[in-house]
């Protein structure tokens, strides 16, 4: 049950699934460090950074607090805004941001199989007639020039 949680939940869901206070990792993994690093506050690689290091510490006391994992995300998201979260949450505009790839992913391979099956389908029945080409030695003169080449050629080798 816990490798199905953490499989369809990922690392945040586990302990939410769980019910039970997150782990310190849990939650610094669910926020965005300020610092401008880019990375989540237990990743930020800055020493004394100044919002990772104050982040950790009012993790901690929320944690202490008894807090599940939603509850702690939220408080820091009214507290910061949205933009502390790590991932985009799934209601409102921000659905978009897991919806939206998917669909044009799935619009484009349409496009692209329409456009070969009817580029499939025009070529079908427009082939030309194949018209045979005359063989070498239809032509007298070609099969002329052809044996003095062979003869020049076996000339050259003795």
């Amino acid at each position: 049950m816990a490798v199905f949680l953490s499989a369809t939940t990922g690392p945040l869901g586990v302990a939410a699934a769980r019910g039970v206070t997150p782990t310190q990792n849990e939650v610094e993994t669910g926020l965005t460090c300020q610092c401008g690093c880019g990375l989540t506050v237990h990743s930020c690689n800055h020493l004394n950074c100044g919002s990772a290091i104050p982040l950790k510490k009012e993790i901690g006391e929320q944690i202490g607090m008894g807090r599940t994992l939603p509850q702690i995300l939220s408080h820091f998201e009214n507290k910061y805004g949205e933009m502390i979260l790590s991932a985009p949450t799934t209601r409102g505009f921000n659905l978009a941001a897991w919806i939206v790839p998917f669909v044009v992913i799935g619009l484009g391979g349409l496009f692209v199989g329409v456009i070969l099956w009817r580029w499939r389908e025009s070529t079908d029945g427009d082939t030309p007639p194949v018209t045979p080409v005359p063989s070498a030695s239809d032509d007298p003169a070609e099969h002329e020039l052809r044996e003095r080449l062979e003869r020049e050629l076996r000339e050259r080798e003795v």
